[in-house]
């Protein structure tokens, strides 16, 4: 007796049954106002996951006590940021408290194409940026499949002006101008996906590592191809 019909069956279930998905890399938007916590927040995430690359700016102020160019900012003459940004060289750029900020396109798109989640510390006007270019490219362009905005804020204003103070970095002058700007950019929460309120730092810590969980659970951020490959 053949089993020529057996063979045939467990073929068709071997077929049927697909290889595991490849879990796709994500652009992680992080944006709060100054003094917000957003940069001990995303120094915790990135210790949780190591996968994760951090995108460093480049940046026309002066470094602040302790920073290494390099790995806190890339530090550039104006007139550097300036050719840089006419060959179009950022991913997005930015006017921040009287100082030029961007983030450079190339790293980033090494960084996704490798298959490693990017966690960008940007401001508001540079996370629209980003995400009006994710809205309007391909379905399954790596920006658009790829992109996460969370935004991180204070539990009050009272809040936010005393760690400002707190942390003695800046002149009283400095305080109200950073204080002021943060009142629109609090405003703007509502543009991004996800909010996190940093009053207890644990607690906001947890939440911000459970929204890039979930995000790299999305049927659309999932890709299956021969052998498991994307």
């Amino acid at each position: 007796m053949s089993n020529k019909p057996n063979v045939e069956r467990a073929r068709r279930r071997r077929d049927n049954v697909a290889p595991p998905p490849v879990r796709r890399a994500l652009l992680v938007v992080v944006s709060a106002p100054s003094g917000g916590g957003k940069t001990t927040l995303c120094e915790r995430l990135l210790k949780a996951c190591p996968a994760m690359t951090y995108s460093v700016s480049c940046t026309t102020r002066p470094p602040r006590p302790g920073e290494r160019n390099g790995r806190d900012y890339h530090f550039l003459a104006p007139e550097e940021f300036a050719r840089r940004l006419r060959r179009g060289e950022f991913l997005e750029h930015a006017v921040v408290h009287g100082h030029h900020y961007g983030t450079l396109r190339a790293p980033v798109w090494r960084a996704l194409r490798a298959g490693r989640d990017v966690l960008m510390d940007i401001d508001v006007q540079g996370a629209a940026q980003i995400r009006r270019a994710a809205r309007h490219a391909p379905r399954n362009d790596l920006l658009r499949r790829g992109f996460v905005d969370i935004f991180v804020a204070p539990p009050s204003l009272r809040v936010l002006k005393s760690r400002l103070t707190a942390r003695k970095a800046d002149s009283p002058a400095v305080i109200a101008r950073r204080l002021r700007n943060a009142r629109r950019e609090l405003r703007r929460w509502k543009e991004y996906s996800f909010l996190v309120i940093n009053d207890r730092l644990e607690t906001a810590f947890m939440q911000l590592k459970a929204i890039v969980e979930a995000a790299h659970c999305r049927v659309e951020n999932q890709s299956v191809g021969k052998r498991g490959r994307p």
